[in-house]
């Protein structure tokens, strides 16, 4: 009799625990799923991130108005903002202005590309192998910080003025970023899901493909958006100096011409389209791709 006595209570006790832990996860369901129905108005988004570049814009558009108007520096070495959005015009009219940033664009994105062959599996490498750490770790940090405009003297004395020169440089202002994102990712890697690759039997590039990267996406992608930042201003100082009429007119080519015509309005503008161009690849390509990836991690709360 007592065992048969005893027997229910020894059931209760799981039943209620199961059952509490399965409202509880019914709980956090719910919570999730209010989370992630909840849509920002678009009043709101206008409001909070539409409209305040567009006042910042008009508040650097007045201040520099008030600057021509007031005659802080003759007309030819700060033209209006008017005189300035004259070029753009002109550009315009004669059809240059998307070939210029065609030109250039057309050429960081292969130099990115490259960089990124050549970048990802030197990173990797280097946060694998210790030794390698110690011979290149160093160097690569040094490589981060050295101005591009350095290379670009070395690079005409190795490849003229040809492409060439200018990829090359873009390669070494890129290649290091790169890296030492891939490095930064790597290491911030748990050392459990290490071993439980290695247990399920993953090594090798089988290892890399489906553990490491992966789990360094986050830091990748830091190291991925700063090597096209580095790639962009690699670019510009290299247009700067190597130019041709066999390499066609890029932004810092055009900037350039535009310095030895003593055009001031030209050159802003050359400045404007640069500044434009890199936060339009920052804005259309990298920020969603960053917030998809940090979204997908639940390091970013879903509020669009």
């Amino acid at each position: 009799m007592a065992s048969s006595e005893t027997a229910p209570s020894e059931t209760k006790e799981p039943r209620e625990t199961n059952t509490d832990l399965a409202g509880l996860e019914a709980g956090l369901d719910a919570l999730e799923s209010q989370g992630t129905t909840e849509r920002t108005p678009v009043g709101k988004i206008i409001l909070t991130k539409v409209l305040p570049p567009f006042v910042a814009i008009g508040l650097v558009l007045l201040v520099w108005q008030i600057a021509y108007w007031s005659d802080v520096q003759p007309d030819y070495l700060l033209p209006s903002p008017g005189d300035v959005g004259s070029v753009f015009q002109d550009m315009w009219r004669e059809g240059t202005l998307f070939e210029y940033i065609w030109t250039s664009i057309s050429r960081g994105i292969l130099g990115f590309l490259i960089a990124i062959c050549v970048g990802t599996p030197l990173g990797l490498l280097v946060a694998r192998v210790k030794l390698v750490r110690a011979a290149i770790g160093p160097v690569l940090t040094g490589l981060q910080s050295l101005p591009s405009i350095a290379w670009v003297p070395a690079a005409i004395i190795w490849f003229g003025l040809t492409n060439g020169t200018i990829y090359a440089v873009v390669l070494l202002g890129a290649v290091p970023s790169i890296a030492n994102g891939i490095v930064a990712g790597v290491d911030q890697i748990p050392p459990l899901y290490l071993r439980a690759g290695r247990t399920l039997g993953a090594r090798g590039l089988t290892s890399v493909r489906h553990v490491l990267l992966p789990a360094a996406l986050p830091g990748y992608l830091a190291g991925l958006k700063q090597g096209w930042a580095f790639s962009w201003r690699s670019l510009m100082a290299a247009e700067l100096i190597v130019h041709s009429p066999d390499l066609g007119t890029g932004l810092g080519q055009l900037m350039e011409n535009y310095r030895t015509m003593q055009n001031m309005s030209g050159v802003l503008a050359t400045i404007i389209l640069i500044l434009v161009v890199g936060v339009a690849i920052d804005l259309l390509f990298f920020s969603p791709l960053e917030r998809r990836v940090l979204r997908s991690r639940g390091l970013l709360a879903r509020t669009l």
